[in-house]
C-alpha cells in the first residue's frame, strides 16, 4: 500500500476550523462537533446568536476551485427553482472560502431522518425531486467536472488496485482476473444501452445523502456531482430482488417522468454502474488509506476476507450484467 508521510488534514485543528470560520465574520460559541465524512472534513459549528451552521473543509487537491465553483454553483441553481437541496451560503457573494491553506464552504443544518425506500409513495415523492434536478441538469453541462466513464469508475481504478494495493499475493492473480472480466461486462451493458444523453447529476444519491421530513426529502451533498447517466441518480434507491427493484423503480419513474422524460435504454447500465462503484470504492478506500481517518473507520480494509468478499461480490455481478435490465410496467 503506498503512504503518504504528511496525511491532509494534519494541519486542520479546531483552532484553524474557528478562526476559519471567525474569518467570514461570524462569531463562534466554541461548539465543534464532527459530523460523519471521510473525503472531506465535516463540522457542525456553534454561532454566537444564531443557529449551528455545518463547515465542510475540502480534501487538498481533489477539486480544483473551478470544479468546486461549478458544483456550488448548480446547487444554487436548483435552491433558486425551490428544488429543496442544501446549497452553499454566500458571505459577500462567494461561496468558496481559504484559511490557512484550507478551502471551505458553510451550509445551513438541516434536520431529517433517513428515507423509508420500501415505501411507494416516497419513492415516488424521491423521483419527483430527482425528476427536476435532472431537468435544470440537462440545461448545460459541466465544464470542468468529470464524466462517470468506464475508464474512470472501472479501467483506472482497476489498475490502480493491482498495482498499488495491498492484495494478498495469492488473490493477486485471482483479482486480476476478475477485475478484466467485469469491465468486459461492463463494456458489453454500455454497448447495448447505445448513446445516452449525459448530464449533471447529483453523483452518490443513497439514502444517507437524503434527510426526510414530514415536508419531504432533502438532498445533501454534491461533492460527488459531476456528468453521467441519469440512472446513475436512480439505482442506488433499488434493492432487494429482482422483482421487489423491478416494483421500486416503477415508483421512482412515477414521479420521475412528471417532470423529466426517462431513456429507458439506461436500464442496461444498473448493473454496469453497481460494478463500477464496486471497484471505484475498493480504489478509493486504497488511495486514502494514508489518511489516518481510513484505517481507523475501516479496519476491515486490507484483510484477506475483505478481497476474497470483494472478489465474491465481482463474480456475482459478472453473472448479473449479461441478464436482461430491469423493467417497471
Amino acid at each position: 500500500m503506498m503512504t503518504n508521510p504528511a496525511p491532509p488534514y494534519s494541519r486542520l485543528t479546531p483552532d484553524t476550523i474557528l478562526d476559519a470560520i471567525e474569518s467570514l465574520g461570524l462569531r463562534c460559541s466554541g461548539s465543534l462537533l464532527a459530523l460523519n465524512s471521510y473525503e472531506n472534513r465535516v463540522y457542525q459549528v456553534g454561532v454566537e446568536d444564531a443557529p449551528p451552521l455545518v463547515a465542510k473543509f475540502y480534501r487538498p487537491e481533489r477539486w480544483s476551485e473551478a470544479q468546486i465553483l461549478e458544483e456550488h454553483a448548480f446547487s444554487l441553481e436548483l435552491a433558486a427553482r425551490e428544488i429543496p437541496v442544501v446549497p452553499p451560503l454566500l458571505f459577500q457573494q462567494q461561496s468558496l472560502h481559504q484559511h490557512a491553506g484550507f478551502r471551505f464552504a458553510l451550509f445551513a443544518r438541516r434536520g431529517g431522518r433517513v428515507p423509508e425506500l420500501g415505501d411507494s409513495q416516497t419513492l415516488e415523492w424521491i423521483g419527483r425531486f430527482l425528476g427536476r434536478i435532472h431537468a435544470l441538469g440537462k440545461v448545460q453541462a459541466y465544464q470542468t467536472r468529470p464524466v462517470l466513464d468506464q475508464l474512470s469508475f472501472g479501467e483506472e481504478p482497476a489498475n490502480y488496485l493491482i498495482q498499488h494495493a495491498a492484495i494478498p499475493p495469492e488473490l493477486h492473480e485471482v483479482m486480476r482476473g476478475v477485475l478484466a472480466q467485469a469491465l468486459a461486462g461492463v463494456q458489453r451493458a454500455f454497448a447495448r444501452a447505445g448513446e445516452f444523453e449525459s448530464l449533471r447529476l447529483h453523483g452518490d444519491c443513497h439514502a444517507g445523502n437524503m434527510l426526510w421530513t414530514d415536508d419531504g426529502p432533502h438532498f445533501v451533498d454534491f461533492d460527488d456531482s459531476r456528468m453521467g447517466p441519469a440512472v446513475q441518480d436512480l439505482w442506488m434507491l433499488l434493492s432487494g430482488s429482482r422483482q421487489e427493484q423491478s416494483a421500486q423503480l416503477g415508483d421512482v419513474l412515477a414521479g420521475y417522468e412528471d417532470f423529466c422524460d426517462f431513456d429507458v435504454r439506461e436500464l442496461h447500465l444498473v448493473e454496469a454502474l453497481r460494478t463500477l462503484r464496486l471497484i471505484h470504492y475498493s480504489a478509493w478506500l486504497a488511495r486514502r488509506w494514508h489518511d489516518p481517518a481510513f484505517p481507523a473507520a475501516f479496519p476491515w480494509f486490507n484483510s484477506q476476507r475483505y478481497w476474497e468478499e470483494q472478489i465474491l461480490s465481482l463474480r456475482e455481478q459478472i453473472a448479473l450484467l449479461d441478464e436482461p435490465p430491469l423493467w417497471s410496467a
